[in-house]
């Protein structure tokens, strides 16, 4: 798509003015922890939200004016969505990008099905990000796509070592398999029962970064600073802003392409865009995804406009926010293993009154109730007024909650 074509997202003639008399609506697909604080951040604003989620008791759920609890394909779901909402988003990329298409025949919605579509498939998502640096000047990672067993002896040695994915379907580390030669890229083409991947070749990574950036409807576009992220076992661990090692110019390099894809898109919303720093100071682009993003949850209580809030304005068509920085924060993601005492099974409920006693800590809990090792429970934001600060205070949480540093 060419920067100059038009937007995929119809543009609507007037703003969604929140009101109570008649409510003015906005619906989530999804029920996960973003769209719980998507809601949160609706109704502050003075708006009423429904959720779409097939599971009961889901995060979103829990907080929403109305749930429908039907799958995300499901017609009477979607027509109970399109009648009761004036902008429907999606809290996850995995949403039906069919679903989201015939939505936006009955009423507003951000982002657009076409804009999903291409981050749910990994090789649509290199295809644009290469189309998009003749502009950008940043390149994703040498690639090739391995659709059937054929392919796997058409590989160059220069893509090994590398990382086979799942071209659909993977998200926090998962359907994500490290080769080191030909015979493991079979065995792990084998164990993903042969559907289509993509090869990535290792590159000499220095740190990752990701970039929120988010588009009205009227083109306008706004940026928010450069998040340094640490990934566990695929699952990123922190986030901090500023990045410790980011300089000024891989910020405006990460910025600047950023703003150039979300553009070439025509996107309408929030998007989350991470990036490689290699070792050599170069930047390569990674993936999408077509909503707030983990790594943004800082700006909840660090910046003026949070993610969230931003996406609320974004699909209501009023303008966008301030994305300035109030505070460097320093945010850590909490899974459930911290309810668990070593290897063991006994769980026991963290000791959250410690954390809350430590300055500028903010405790956000997602509502689920079954603690799963590995599974996204909640988050804690720091914020200081210097960065050292942020993190000292970081250091003491994992001390209080057992993780290592």
């Amino acid at each position: 798509m060419s920067s100059k074509q038009q937007p995929l997202t119809p543009v609507p003639a007037s703003p969604l003015i929140p009101s109570t008399a008649p409510a003015t609506w906005l619906g989530v697909m999804g029920g996960g922890q973003l769209g719980r604080m998507f809601t949160h951040a609706a109704q502050a604003m003075g708006y009423k939200v429904a959720v779409l989620e097939p599971e009961q008791d889901c995060p979103a759920g829990q907080v929403a004016d109305r749930h429908f609890l039907e799958d995300y394909t499901d017609q009477v779901g979607l027509t109970e969505m399109a009648e009761l909402c004036a902008a429907v988003t999606t809290e996850f990329e995995n949403v039906a990008a069919q679903s989201l298409a015939w939505l936006a025949e009955h009423t507003f919605v951000a982002p657009a099905a076409a804009c999903v579509s291409i981050a749910q498939d990994r090789i649509e998502e290199k295809r644009f990000f290469t189309q998009c640096s003749a502009a950008s000047g940043v390149h994703p990672a040498p690639h090739q796509v391995i659709a059937s067993a054929a392919d796997i002896d058409r590989i160059p040695a220069t893509l090994l070592p590398g990382i086979l994915k799942t071209v659909r379907l993977g998200y926090d580390g998962k359907g994500q398999v490290r080769v080191r030669t030909l015979d493991e890229v079979r065995a792990a083409f084998a164990e993903m029962h042969g559907v289509a991947c993509v090869l990535e070749k290792m590159l000499p990574l220095a740190y990752e970064v990701s970039v929120l950036v988010a588009r009205g409807t009227d083109g306008a576009a706004v940026v928010y600073p450069i998040a340094e992220n640490v990934h566990r076992d695929g699952i990123l661990f922190t986030t901090t802003v500023p990045g410790p090692n980011v300089s000024d110019d891989c910020a405006r390099r990460a910025q600047q392409a950023a703003l150039e894809i979300i553009g070439q898109l025509g996107y309408v919303g929030v998007l989350c865009i991470e990036f490689f720093v290699l070792q050599d100071g170069s930047l390569v682009v990674n993936e999408m995804a077509p909503r707030p993003h983990n790594s943004g949850h800082y700006t909840i209580d660090a910046c003026v406009t949070s993610q969230f809030a931003q996406q609320v304005r974004a699909m209501a068509r009023m303008p966008l926010g301030d994305t300035r920085q109030h505070s460097p924060a320093v945010m850590l993601n909490i899974l459930g293993d911290v309810w668990f005492d070593g290897s063991g099974d006994h769980v026991r409920e963290p000791a959250w009154d410690q954390i809350m006693a430590l300055p500028g800590a903010y405790l956000h809990l997602y509502g689920k109730a079954h603690a799963r090792r590995g599974r996204k429970m909640g988050h804690i934001t720091f914020v200081a007024t210097t960065l050292a600060q942020a993190q000292q205070q970081l250091a003491a949480a994992c001390n209080i909650l057992g993780i290592s540093l």
